[in-house]
């Protein structure tokens, strides 16, 4: 009998449903006991408050996502519950609408720690039947989550005909044939048909992406420098982003110089919080992750203890921040090895989130008012809006989404003894802050 823990990767594009079927899995009586883990496009969490109250655990992983720097997040959490096998059965993975599952998936088959415990049981890609034809063509996410999927839920049935129904159909067969698609309404699918899948397609994924088993890295190069005791520098021209991220450490073997074997280490620091520095700074050869600021040439002190060998992996290419390295006296140190990696997926840079979270009480007739406003005025821009909101007169918390021109509230569990407060979440393109943070408080009450 295989030992290794089943794990479901639950994905879709924003607004898709996957909440909605995750409480579904949660609070159905099959006697599993189910491991949570979730990934947030924001600044400030919101799925975990909801996700119904349950037995089982959730973990969350904010800000990012899932399938770049967050990743070594998510390698970090898998080895914590590798070592409370006791305590569950499987686990659902929810990914942000935003993500590209390949790369997730790819996690399981090219970590030899995550391979020997985990087994991906399948992805389930759900699909809002109402909007997905917006964006079939404008976003290469939605299309990806198609192409991989397992088992692809075609949610909120009800919403349309029967014949833009077997369009939507149709366009999704024509980007995997593979996959069974099943149409609902509220998530409402038999919970063996997404949790027993059978084991992911590899040969499927591979036909999708033949480099599926090429890990993928938030890094576009590494070189092997021999640097001297004594106060080096780092040289840096500005470039084509304002910030870069950098690494130096020494090599753990002197006599081991191959930076693909170096590169799966360093990914998993490469998702720690970044320690902003300027021009003037000077950086530490340890695994701390540097963003540095670039918004003009930076010169940067590196001081080595110790005659040896050091890697420094970059966010992005040296050529375009014009790195240099050089000794006390000036002299330029060349790489004596260096690789450049495969550059990652690239998001909409158009496509934001913003977060909003203040106290006290919302006056609903207000906050309704502007909803409708707002979707009348911005929905087409607004892909999904999400959040926990504290309502005058209401001890429940209100529980909040809205998906394009779409939006509905339901009760959350009552406020208690919490402070109460309000958590909303815009994600769509081109946001403008200030006007939703002006706009959003003026529904105090």
């Amino acid at each position: 009998m295989d030992s290794k823990v089943p794990v479901t990767i639950l994905t879709g594009f924003l607004g898709s449903g996957k909440t909605t079927l995750l409480n579904r899995i949660l609070s159905e009586s099959h006697g599993l006991r189910i491991a949570v883990i979730e990934n947030e496009f924001g600044e400030i969490g919101i799925d975990q408050d909801m996700v119904i109250n349950a037995d089982e655990e959730v973990f969350e992983m904010n800000n990012g996502c899932i399938c770049c720097t967050v990743r070594g997040d998510l390698i970090r959490i898998l080895t914590n519950l590798a070592k409370r096998r006791d305590k569950f059965d499987r686990i659902v993975l929810e990914t942000t609408g935003l993500a590209d599952p390949g790369p997730v998936a790819q996690t399981f088959f090219v970590d030899d720690e995550i391979r020997e415990e985990f087994q991906l049981e399948g992805i389930v890609t759900l699909v809002d039947a109402k909007h997905v034809e917006q964006h079939f063509d404008d976003s290469d996410e939605v299309v990806a989550q198609i192409a991989f999927a397992d088992m692809i839920v075609l949610n909120k049935c009800d919403l349309i005909d029967a014949e833009q129904q077997t369009r939507v159909r149709e366009r999704i067969a024509s980007l995997n044939k593979m996959a069974t698609i099943l149409p609902a309404e509220m998530a409402k699918v038999p919970l063996e048909a997404v949790l027993d899948l059978g084991g992911f397609d590899l040969d499927r994924a591979l036909g999708i992406n033949e480099a599926f088993l090429e890990a993928e890295y938030p890094f576009e190069w590494a070189g092997i420098f021999a640097l001297p005791q004594g106060d080096n520098r780092v040289l840096l021209s500005e470039g084509p982003d304002p910030s870069m991220s950098l690494m130096c450490l020494p090599l753990p073997d002197k006599n081991a110089v191959d930076l693909e074997v170096l590169a799966e280490s360093v990914f998993r620091h490469w998702s720690d919080a970044p320690v902003l520095m300027t021009s003037g700074g000077e950086l530490q050869v340890t695994t701390t992750l540097w963003n540095i600021d670039l918004i003009r040439a930076a010169e940067l002190d590196l001081p080595i203890s110790e005659d040896g060998l050091y890697a420094i992996f970059t966010e992005h290419t040296p050529e375009e921040f014009s790195l240099a390295i050089e000794n006390s006296r000036g002299v330029a140190i060349q790489p004596i090895k260096d690789h450049y990696f495969t550059a990652g997926h690239t998001h909409d840079d158009s496509v934001t989130s913003v977060a909003i979270e203040f106290q006290g009480d919302l006056n609903f007739e207000k906050l309704n008012d502007w909803f409708s406003i707002l979707l009348q005025t911005e929905g087409p821009n607004i892909f999904r809006m999400k959040g926990i909101l504290a309502v005058e007169g209401n001890p429940n918390k209100m529980v909040f989404q809205g998906v394009h021109m779409l939006f509905d509230s339901q009760h959350g569990e009552p406020w208690g003894d919490q402070p109460r407060h309000n958590r909303l979440v815009f994600i769509g393109r081109e946001l403008e802050r200030e006007y939703l943070l002006k706009a959003f408080q003026f529904c105090l009450a």
